[in-house]
């Protein structure tokens, strides 16, 4: 006697669903292991932007081993740990919805007839504006921060996708190891434009602990410039782009590898 309709149905659904937690899963472990490759990096590269104390990055390496341990790295990473899985959901479930509004492809179609640069440019933008606006007004700097990844989430997404269809026949997947360069390659190209807002926002959130040192986004600028000179506005390129590299070729190798399961 074959099984009924109805409970084959629900079976299939259960199966997908733990098939998804399981892929759920997989992608906040994913976030986390970039997260604990790159928090280093991103420790240094705030206190070269925000303190005047140190001569460079290996000054500012050593001398944070030195008082603080190698503890010293990874402070402030508990929030980031618990909400990764969070924050690049929405980022990167805005980016490929909208690139199916635009058009009308899901993402196996895609790589036979891929989108236009333009229409992934606009998804990236739309992914970064939504992924950090959020409820605006909570934090400081967050005017900087939505200027910084809106349009580098649209220039991030476009390195990758011409990186990868430059390397990859067309109609075919790349290859795991293609996705690894491109989206470490992706991720330093949108620090490079993003490097100098990123300057401004953690001076914004810096000058919390000091009422008064700016009235917003362009006299942070201003100041900035006046006081120390454009290269200012560059300081932690070097180190962004080390742990840009590591942090989205795991991202992206991740969301590659979702995708192609929940098909």
């Amino acid at each position: 006697m074959s099984p009924r309709p109805h409970a084959c149905l629900t079976q299939h659904l259960v199966w997908r669903r733990l098939q998804r937690g399981q892929l759920e899963f997989l992608w906040s472990l994913a976030g986390a292991l970039g997260l604990v490759l790159g928090h280093p990096f991103d420790t240094v590269k705030v206190r070269l932007q925000t303190q005047t104390t140190y001569r460079g990055i290996i000054d500012c390496m050593v001398k944070t081993y030195r008082h603080e341990s190698l503890l010293g790295f990874f402070k402030g990473m508990s929030f980031p740990i618990a909400s990764i899985a969070m924050v690049n959901s929405v980022l990167f479930g805005v980016y490929s919805n909208t690139l199916l509004a635009l058009t009308a492809t899901s993402h196996r179609e895609r790589r036979a007839q891929p989108p236009s640069y333009i229409h992934v440019f606009i998804a990236g933008c739309i992914g970064g504006f939504v992924q950090e606006e959020g409820p605006r007004g909570l934090f400081r700097g967050a005017w900087a921060l939505t200027l910084r990844d809106t349009p580098t989430m649209g220039i991030y997404f476009v390195t990758y996708e011409w990186l990868c269809r430059q390397s990859t026949r067309d109609g075919q997947d790349p290859s795991p190891a293609r996705v690894l360069v491109a989206g470490g390659f992706a991720g330093i190209a949108s620090w490079a434009v993003a490097t100098p807002l990123d300057v401004i926002k953690s001076r914004l959130q810096m000058a919390g602990l000091k009422r008064g040192a700016y009235r917003g986004v362009l006299d942070c600028m201003v100041s900035s410039a006046r006081q120390e000179g454009l290269g200012v506005f560059f300081r932690g390129l070097t180190i962004n782009s080390a742990r840009a590299f590591p942090v989205n070729a795991v991202t992206f190798l991740s969301y590659e590898y979702l995708l192609r399961s929940w098909g």
